[in-house]
């Protein structure tokens, strides 16, 4: 089968942080399909197609790019940040899945690209310098109390948070429950970022505590960084504070 799909991570938004891959894929491709916003970001090109569909319709947009692709074409999937992450990579598998056998034959390739938890915390230092994990915080597709019960294991044990799809208009009560999920576990001055539109004109960057977090900070193009126990934040005058986690725990338990 002569057709090629490619799932391609655009980054968290600057152009700058497009991979050279993820351009020549873009490039190479005969189709592009995704979300209306991500396809504005990507440069219109002389005999490419766009296909645009809403954000929610991701298993419809996957399925729609691989017919495309079986008939012959190279087609592009685009997706904010990295496609592996909470995005398009996996809808494109569980289609094909689920599919007919010869999407299975499809030459598939992945492109990675910046996803917004590495961006945010480049900004400001290294919070994620020791074991971390992300969690969305979205119930469209799971159930809030296994949402509750990860948030739970993973402040207790240790880890550093990245939360993914904090709020929407359609879900404006649960990032406030999982932050009062973390002051249950972890103290009040434990570091927390605000990392919103992060590479873009409007970017913006808070750095906050636990006590002192304002859930009317989030909304979708915000990633929060809860960090741990060990997580510092380092004064810097007249800059902006330098918020890390050492690589060496500070007490082992036996």
């Amino acid at each position: 089968m002569s057709g090629h799909l490619a799932v391609v991570g655009l980054g968290p938004g600057d152009i700058r942080y497009l991979t050279p891959e993820a351009d020549a894929a873009l490039v190479a491709a005969q189709a592009l399909y995704g979300y209306g916003p991500y396809l504005d970001r990507v440069p219109a090109r002389a005999n490419q197609t766009r296909h645009t569909s809403d954000n929610r319709e991701e298993g419809a947009r996957a399925a729609a790019a691989l017919r495309h692709a079986a008939e012959g074409a190279r087609v592009a999937v685009v997706s904010s940040g990295d496609p592996g992450v909470f995005a398009m990579a996996a809808a494109v598998c569980e289609e094909i899945e689920s599919g007919p056998q010869s999407w299975r034959a499809l030459d598939v390739a992945v492109v990675p690209g910046i996803t917004a938890m590495l961006a945010v915390a480049a900004r400001i230092g290294a919070p994620l310098g020791h074991d971390f994990c992300a969690l969305s915080l979205s119930d469209n597709l799971k159930p809030w109390d296994l949402i509750e019960r990860r948030l739970d294991a993973a402040a207790s044990a240790g880890f550093v948070i990245a939360l993914y799809n904090p709020v929407s208009r359609a879900r404006p009560w649960q990032f406030g429950a999982a932050i009062e999920l973390l002051r249950r576990h972890l103290p009040p001055p434990t570091p927390v970022v605000f990392g919103r539109a992060v590479t873009r004109a409007d970017e913006q960057i808070n750095v906050t505590t636990l006590d002192r977090a304002d859930t009317a900070q989030a909304d979708m193009a915000t990633l929060v960084i809860v960090g741990s126990r060990e997580t510092r934040v380092i004064a810097r005058p007249g800059l902006a504070p330098l918020v890390y986690t050492p690589r060496a725990v500070a007490e082992v338990s036996a």
